[in-house]
């Protein structure tokens, strides 16, 4: 029984000692702190004194305005990470700041940015508010933390750490550029050794850092969000129809613009068998010969042959016009090697094809 209480005892010793320590402070001792600086050499009379290089000297009164030895703080500072699509960070700031590069042309760049640290701040049970709507300055409310001891029935707050944060935004004159700045305006910590409103510089700059990287996530999470949202959008749309063109000919009506089109359609030609013979940029005119693919037995089991589109193996021409005024339509007219347009029930035989692929629901 003793020697169970023995083991029992240097098993509490250990947790004990684990839990103190200290990763703020460096490991092994600190006598460099302590030692005095040493004496120059005492040159006699008539001799030449040695070259003293001064790159590596270290004099003992560099720093007798901050910590020393085992004062000294050794945890890294903290980075901003922009993980957000088109944010980027200033080599030369100190600060806790991030710029955003305009992502989504149909949406206002700072109220999205807004939104996003409003619903961070939400998620963490915090509200925000306007200090400076002019200059588009805001602040959280307080957050509180507390740090408890003792486990079950006996646990008891053992400090309480309260925070609050301001928001800053600096927008480019062409607003497609918003920058956003955190600082860490009040600050309160009671334990018991008392109540303080000072916190270490450099847990000052992590808070502020942490809290900016948490807006970066936020933000990256809307992006992704609005891409996803897009993307069922864009599968639920009938974005390629049968109609006319302008002379009246049977076509296919893309909803896309005319030069995002044209440049697509290489992507299209490649999957689906086409091989592009010569190009009109002028007219917008692709000449193309087609050859129906053969699919293999791999492509049978592993279920990666692309849709047949049924055409007879020959020359086609792929004419692309604007669909009257509209910008964000484009006809696509198809010839084949005799000149004639594809008639509409050809159209409308292949159309399960054709509106799939000419969607680009699989490449965007």
């Amino acid at each position: 029984m003793n020697r169970n209480i023995f083991y029992f005892s240097l098993l509490s010793l250990a947790i004990a000692g684990c839990s103190t320590v200290n990763n703020k402070q460096a490991g092994g001792d600190f006598d460099y702190a302590s030692q005095p600086e040493p004496q120059q050499l005492n040159i006699p009379s008539g001799l030449s004194a040695p070259e003293q290089p001064q790159t590596y000297v270290v004099r003992d009164d560099i720093n007798r305005q901050g910590p020393i030895g085992e004062e000294v703080d050794v945890r890294a500072p903290s980075l901003v990470l922009p993980i957000a699509a088109s944010s980027r960070i200033e080599g030369d700031s100190n600060q806790a700041k991030i710029w955003f590069d305009k992502v989504l042309e149909d949406k206002d760049l700072q109220v999205f940015i807004y939104q996003a640290i409003e619903e961070q701040l939400a998620s963490d049970g915090v509200g925000i508010e306007v200090i400076d709507a002019e200059n588009k300055i805001y602040e959280s409310q307080w957050y509180n933390r507390e740090k408890q001891s003792g486990f079950w029935l006996f646990e008891e707050v053992e400090s309480t750490e309260s925070l609050r944060f301001r928001y800053q935004f600096e927008t480019k004159p062409h607003g497609r550029s918003v920058a956003v700045i955190v600082s860490l305006v009040d600050y309160m910590k009671t334990d018991q050794s008392g109540g303080s409103k000072e916190m270490n510089q450099l847990d000052k700059q992590r808070a502020e850092m942490a809290m900016l990287n948490e807006i970066v996530a936020q933000v990256d999470f809307k992006y992704r969000k609005q891409q996803r949202d897009n993307r069922l959008l864009r599968a639920s749309q009938k974005l390629v129809t049968i109609g006319t063109n302008k002379l009246n000919e049977p076509t296919y009506i893309v909803e896309m613009e005319l030069d995002l089109l044209w440049a697509n359609m290489p992507i299209f030609f490649e999957d689906h068998g086409f091989k592009v013979a010569d190009l009109n940029e002028t007219k917008k005119i692709y000449y193309v010969d087609y050859e129906k693919p053969s699919i293999s037995l791999w492509d049978k089991i592993w279920g990666e042959q692309q849709p047949i589109i049924e055409l007879d193996d020959q020359r086609y021409q792929f004419v692309l016009s604007p669909n009257g005024e509209s910008e964000e339509q484009t006809t696509v007219t198809i010839f084949d090697a005799q000149g004639n347009v594809l008639p509409n029930d050809k159209l409308e035989f292949i159309f399960p094809v054709m509106e799939q692929a000419l969607s680009f629901r699989d490449t965007f």
